[in-house]
């Protein structure tokens, strides 16, 4: 099965630019959430972190 895929796609021009598209964007979206996570202000944190503690009455 692996044979046909690989047979098929060696066929396809321009193909072998979309590993390196998809290796990018996991890349940075990982890159981005890194960041996001050592920038986010610890009062932010904190509070959301108490989300799912609450309970419907302490509105």
């Amino acid at each position: 099965m692996l044979k046909f895929i690989k047979g098929h796609m060696e066929t396809i021009q321009g193909i072998e630019i979309y590993p390196i598209i998809s290796l990018l964007i996991f890349f940075l979206f990982f890159v981005v959430l890194f960041w996001w996570v050592f920038t986010a202000k610890k009062d932010y944190v904190e509070e959301v972190s108490q989300i799912p503690l609450e309970s419907k009455n302490d509105n």
